[in-house]
């Protein structure tokens, strides 16, 4: 056997027994490291499971109920992932410092991200709505399908799904149709000047007391709204339950045009009145 081969061989196995001895001294603390990882990793799922049990006896929102199961998780397994380096001699102080770097830096990456996540945290907390309710928000009307930490899914009367971020959602007005039981119509008809304003308001009084969607209490009523360049404008005002509303205004509107067609009103259409200079 030549010299630099017996070197070599000689090299490799000071390698070796040097490797065995650092396993032989690192190994309690790696498997002191182990155990722990997987009890914490088994007490976890049991608080968690424990915590979200805890809530559904107590009827939190299920919203906030998952976000705040889901956070307490995350919270536990990083408070877990510490410790576990920690138990296998890394110095944590510097790791932590290194996270906090990482997390300042993503954080202004993200800074229309954490706006909308903050957004999520007030509607889940203040709750202006819930699933289930119909609201009229940036423009869009629909029945709140699902909240979410960033988004708000909304279902239109058409069936058109629309996601709104919580960020702007929650910084912007938002009307709730559904936070109350009943609703009021504003229902406007245009007639002829030469109509008896007082005729025609009796056709739209007994139209609104026939139709059994329109709540006798509170009492629907009818006003003249605006006298216009051609016409005399009325406000119908009926009132219904949420979920009959929009039907309601449909029978009024149709009950009303026939009515006054039978009484010979003439309806005038909907002129929008040109600014004099």
């Amino acid at each position: 056997m030549e010299k630099n081969e017996l070197h070599y061989i000689n090299s490799f196995t000071d390698y070796v027994d040097q490797f065995i001895k650092m396993l032989i001294a690192y190994s309690p603390k790696l498997i002191t490291a182990i155990i722990v990882l997987f009890i914490g990793l088994y007490a976890i799922r049991l608080i968690n499971r424990l915590i979200r049990k805890i809530m559904v006896k107590r009827e939190l929102d299920p919203t906030l109920s998952t976000f705040l199961a889901d956070s307490l998780l995350w919270a536990l397994r990083f408070l877990l992932f510490v410790t576990f380096i920690s138990k296998l001699g890394i110095e944590t102080s510097s790791f932590v410092a290194i996270l906090g770097a990482v997390g300042l830096a993503v954080g202004l990456s993200l800074q229309g991200s954490l706006s909308n996540f903050a957004g999520g945290m007030l509607i889940i907390l203040f709750k202006p709505f819930k699933v289930g309710e119909t609201i009229e928000a940036q423009g869009v009307v629909g029945t709140v399908s699902d909240i979410q930490i960033f988004v708000t899914k909304l279902i239109t009367a058409n069936s058109q799904t629309i996601f709104i971020p919580n960020g702007i959602l929650s910084n912007g007005v938002i009307t709730n149709y559904s936070l109350e039981k009943n609703r009021r119509a504003n229902l406007l008809f245009n007639i002829s000047y030469d109509t008896n304003i007082k005729t025609a308001k009796e056709i739209v009084m007994k139209v609104m007391e026939n139709n059994a969607k329109v709540l006798k209490t509170p009492s629907p009523a009818v006003a003249v709204n605006l006298l216009t360049d051609s016409a005399v404008q009325l406000a119908i005002r009926p009132w219904a339950k949420n979920e009959d509303f929009f039907e309601m205004s449909s029978d009024v509107l149709q009950s009303c045009k026939e009515a006054f067609d039978t009484a010979g009103i003439v309806v005038q259409p909907f002129v929008k009145e040109s600014s004099k200079k």
